[in-house]
């Protein structure tokens, strides 16, 4: 949390000044400000010092500290973490497989996550052709049962061949 200037602690010579209504007392000067916080029995709390003067909000600290808390909670929960999840086929695997690692596939898709799904090739199966690889991945894509976009194209690399999937 960003260290926030309250009272004493200011060092402005003038601020401009708002109520704990939201009404605009202008441009004061720092003693004058702290004088109206006083009389009004709370802070003098320093809201944007980089403004040009500074803002001031006069207001209750622990008041203030509670709402900038509950706003860095609420940004916190409306960020999505998605996450890369991995699955690894090879050319000779069975349906019945396919079948199990799609249903896991389906599960993270359902869950919100990126799916990326190497087709593995060892040995000779390195140098297929590449529309037959593309063909061996799309049996696990048929497979799938959540509606899905590919987010990456099947592309060949030096392990075999990736593509990556998330959720519509």
């Amino acid at each position: 949390m960003i260290k926030v200037r309250i009272n004493h602690h200011i060092k402005a010579p003038e601020l401009r000044v708002i109520t704990e209504g939201g009404e605009n007392l202008g441009v004061l000067a720092l003693d004058k400000a702290l004088l109206a916080a006083q009389e009004r029995g709370f802070d003098l709390i320093e809201i944007s010092p980089a403004a040009v003067p500074p803002v001031a909000k006069i207001m209750d600290y622990g008041k203030y500290q509670y709402d900038e808390k509950k706003k860095v909670k609420t940004a916190k929960t409306r960020t999505q973490i998605t996450e890369l999840k991995t699955v690894q086929v090879k050319i000779g695997t069975g349906e019945h497989d396919l079948e199990l690692k799609a249903k896991k596939v389906s599960e993270w898709l359902g869950a919100g996550d990126r799916v990326k799904i190497d087709l593995f090739l060892t040995g000779r199966s390195k140098y297929m052709e590449f529309n037959f690889l593309k063909e061996r991945l799309e049996r696990i894509l048929k497979l799938i049962t959540v509606e899905y976009k590919v987010a990456q194209a099947p592309l060949k690399g030096p392990k075999g061949v990736t593509t990556i999937i998330e959720k519509k």
